[in-house]
C-alpha cells in the first residue's frame, strides 16, 4: 500500500481544498488543470486565479510552498489519527450533499463514514432550550434512530446535545435487547439501527465547544460519526459556525426544528434546507408555553439590538412563522415527521397560535 505522503493525488487534492479564496467551482477547475501538487505549489496568485476561471479575483495571499507542506501535515494528520478524507469526486462522499449549492470540496470524518450516504434526517434547535424541547429533541432522535434513521446534528449546546443523545440512548437500548453490542470497541449491530452524526464548526480533531468532548466520544462509542470540512489542527472562526449549518441541513431529506426563537441559528439551517430543495418542519414543542417565554425574551433583545445597529433586519425576520405561512408543517413525533414526509406540500401550513397545540 502507497504511503500517504507519496500519494500525489490525495496531496494535490488536500493543497485544492486549503485554497480558502476559492468557492467549490472554482477549485474544481483547478484541480482539473493541475497534475501534481508541485505544480500547484509553483504556480503565482495571477496563474491560480486563470486556471480557476475566476470572473472577479478575489484579495488574497498565496504561498505555495507553504500551502504544499500544510497539506502534507494534514495528510500525515489524518493518517496518523485514523481519520478519512473524502473528495467531492469520491465514491463514498454522500450524493445529497454533493447535490446541494455549495458543497464542500472535501469532508474528514472520524468513524463509519458510511453513515453519510445512509438515510438520514436533521435534527436542529436552539441552545437556550426548554424542558419540553429537551425531551422532544432526546425522543424524536432515539425513536428515528430505532427506525434505521441516522440522525445529523451539530455538536452544539441544547437541541443538537440532545438530539445526539436521544440517538446514543436508542444504541444502547438496542444492546440490551441484543441488537447491537460492543465488544473490545468493535460495534455489531443490528442492520436496522440508525446511528448519529455530528457536523463540526472546527477542524475535525477539534471539538467545539470543548464542553461536549465526552459527548462527541460518545457518538463514535455508539457507531456514529463526526464530520468535518476542516482538517486536523484547523480553528473555528465564527463564519465556520453558519458554514456547518449548510452541511447539516444538505445531508438530510429534512430538517426538523425543535425550538428555535426569532434569529436562532437553527433558523439559518433551516434556510439552507429550503434553498437547497429539502424539506422543513418544526416539532409543535416550538410552540409550547415554555418555548414562547423563551422566545419573547430573545425578541426584547434582539429588537433593542437592532435599534442599535447591531443585529440584520434578516435576523429580525427570520421566524418560525415565516417557515409556518411558507408551507412548513409541524409535527408531534418522529411517526408523525415520517407521515408529513408523505403529504403533498402546504397541507399544514397553516401557522398555529401560540399554546394552541396544547390546549
Amino acid at each position: 500500500m502507497q504511503h500517504i505522503l507519496t500519494d500525489d493525488t490525495l496531496i494535490l487534492g488536500l493543497s485544492v481544498a486549503r485554497i480558502s479564496f476559492l468557492d467549490f467551482n472554482q477549485k474544481k477547475n483547478l484541480l482539473k488543470k493541475l497534475d501534481s501538487p508541485y505544480s500547484l505549489a509553483l504556480q503565482s496568485i495571477e496563474e491560480i486565479f486563470k486556471l480557476a476561471e475566476c470572473g472577479e479575483k478575489p484579495r488574497a495571499v498565496w504561498n505555495g510552498s507553504e500551502n504544499l507542506r500544510m497539506a502534507k501535515a494534514e495528510a500525515c494528520q489524518c493518517e496518523r489519527l485514523g481519520i478519512k478524507i473524502l473528495f467531492h469526486y469520491d465514491e463514498g462522499y454522500p450524493e445529497p450533499l454533493r447535490q446541494i449549492a455549495d458543497p464542500p470540496f472535501c469532508l474528514f470524518v472520524r468513524g463509519d463514514a458510511s453513515l453519510l450516504s445512509g438515510r438520514c434526517v436533521s435534527v436542529v434547535g436552539t441552545r437556550r432550550l426548554s424542558q419540553a424541547g429537551r425531551v422532544a429533541a432526546r425522543s424524536f432522535a432515539h425513536e428515528a434512530t430505532l427506525d434505521g434513521c441516522n440522525v445529523v446534528s451539530g455538536l452544539a449546546g441544547g437541541a443538537d446535545s440532545y438530539a445526539h443523545l436521544g440517538a446514543i440512548d436508542a444504541f444502547y437500548d438496542a444492546a440490551e435487547r441484543g441488537d447491537a453490542t460492543l465488544r473490545d470497541g468493535a460495534i455489531d449491530r443490528c442492520a436496522v439501527l440508525g446511528h448519529t452524526i455530528a457536523v463540526l464548526p472546527s477542524g475535525i480533531d477539534n471539538i467545539v465547544p470543548y464542553s461536549n468532548k465526552r459527548l462527541a466520544a460518545a457518538v463514535l462509542q455508539s457507531g456514529g460519526c463526526l464530520v468535518s470540512e476542516y482538517g486536523p489542527g484547523a480553528p473555528a472562526g465564527k463564519w465556520q459556525f453558519i458554514a456547518r449549518n449548510r452541511i447539516v441541513a444538505g445531508l438530510s431529506e429534512a430538517t426538523v426544528v425543535i425550538e428555535a426563537p426569532t434569529g436562532s441559528g437553527a433558523l439559518i439551517t433551516a434556510d439552507f434546507a429550503l434553498e437547497d430543495g429539502r424539506d422543513v418542519m418544526f416539532h409543535e414543542a416550538a410552540f409550547g408555553e415554555a418555548a414562547s417565554r423563551i422566545s419573547e425574551v430573545v425578541r426584547d433583545d434582539l429588537e433593542k439590538s437592532f435599534a442599535t445597529g447591531r443585529v440584520s433586519k434578516y435576523k429580525m425576520e427570520n421566524t418560525p412563522e415565516k417557515f409556518l405561512s411558507a408551507g412548513a408543517p409541524v409535527i408531534k413525533d418522529y411517526k408523525d415527521y415520517c407521515v408529513a414526509l408523505a403529504e403533498p406540500p402546504g397541507l399544514r401550513s397553516t401557522p398555529p397560535v401560540q399554546g394552541e397545540l396544547f390546549t
